[in-house]
């Protein structure tokens, strides 16, 4: 924000005037900010009378012209309503205090198309610490927290991390459909990978609600058949030798060694696509049960002498010629190794 430079009362610059400044900031003060530029609260008073040419737009934070506030101010009222306490400001790097947006106006922010603007919402969510003692009233809704996020700048506001803001979204919709846009959206348009964002809808205790549960395995789901075309395109682009597709390895006789997305049996190289929550280098909970239970898997197929090659979504689809490097690597050291043990391999 640029600063100010405090103006006595007669040669205060008046936004609602011809020659009043654009910006939002001249446009949105709070009333500590319009002292320190000279008015008073008699001139403050006069001027958001009926009639007048500025209005209260929250308690304490007004706005200086007349009509329908639009979406940036709107978000700057917010944040100067809840993270000014009293007698303190935020400083320099911190001119909202403690207030960050989240939810549907931060979305909004990030340039999702599932959420409204700011200014047809109605409300706006915005996270201050817990100790703090404020209300919602008007458009700001007060969300208080325990574990306040890093906020991320974007057009100069401070704003929650997207994973955080869309569970702070899904918080309070009750709308299966609009869930369900909200996290694909997340994930399918790049903001956020499917890690971050389980485990922030984990912690908020949403994994328990059966709807958000759903939109989670559905996002899963499209993130498979992603990656699975991503593969099937990696194998073709790169030259890689035909593999078997999505088969099912067991031993003769014996039990089931799980199923594979590729399989090359004359090398006895596998690949499996790790789609899990924390298939980008770790469980994505703690205690994730179908991590750990694959991690057990690829073991065992790595004693039997069969190679397996984990690739993640993301790197299918940030680094392909890093993951064709990779399965034909694994591929041509297939000659130097021992025989393996022999496994049936079956359609799935």
């Amino acid at each position: 924000m640029t600063p100010h430079t405090p103006l006595s009362g007669s040669t205060f610059s008046d936004p609602s005037g011809s020659s009043g400044s654009s910006d939002v900031h001249d446009r949105v003060l709070s009333a500590a900010e319009l002292r320190e530029r000279g008015v008073t609260g008699a001139r403050l008073a006069a001027r958001c009378r009926a009639g007048g040419p500025w209005q209260p737009l929250l308690p304490g934070v007004y706005l200086l012209r007349r009509g329908v506030p639009t979406g940036a101010e709107v978000l700057r009222g917010v944040l100067l309503y809840a993270g000014r306490p009293p007698g303190r400001t935020g400083g320099a790097g911190r001119p909202y205090g403690d207030a960050v947006l989240t939810g549907a106006a931060a979305l909004a922010l990030y340039g999702f198309g599932s959420v409204p603007p700011p200014e047809e919402a109605g409300t706006v969510d915005v996270l201050v610490p817990r100790t703090r003692r404020l209300r919602s009233t008007g458009c700001a809704r007060i969300v208080r927290t325990a574990a306040l996020p890093e906020p991320v700048p974007v057009g100069g506001l401070p704003v929650a991390p997207v994973a955080r803001a869309v569970t702070d979204a899904v918080r309070v919709t009750a709308d299966a459909a609009a869930v369900r846009l909200l996290v694909t959206e997340a994930v399918g348009g790049g903001h956020c990978d499917p890690a971050t964002l389980v485990g922030e809808l984990e912690r908020a205790g949403l994994l328990r609600r059966p709807y958000v549960l759903d939109a989670v395995r559905t996002l899963l789901a499209e993130g498979r058949s992603r990656a699975e075309e991503r593969l099937y395109a990696l194998v073709y682009a790169f030259g890689l030798p035909e593999p078997l597709w999505n088969v099912e390895l067991r031993l003769p006789a014996g039990p089931g060694l799980g199923p594979v997305d590729a399989y090359w049996p004359e090398r006895s190289v596998a690949v499996v696509l790790d789609v899990s929550p924390g298939g980008d280098g770790g469980p994505g909970r703690d205690g994730d049960a179908g991590w750990a239970a694959g991690v057990r898997r690829r073991e065992h197929l790595e004693r039997l002498g069969i190679t397996v090659v984990p690739l993640t979504p993301r790197k299918l689809r940030d680094w392909p010629e890093q993951q064709a490097v990779v399965v034909g690597t694994a591929l041509a050291a297939a000659e130097d190794r021992e025989p393996p043990a022999y496994v049936v391999v079956l359609p799935r």
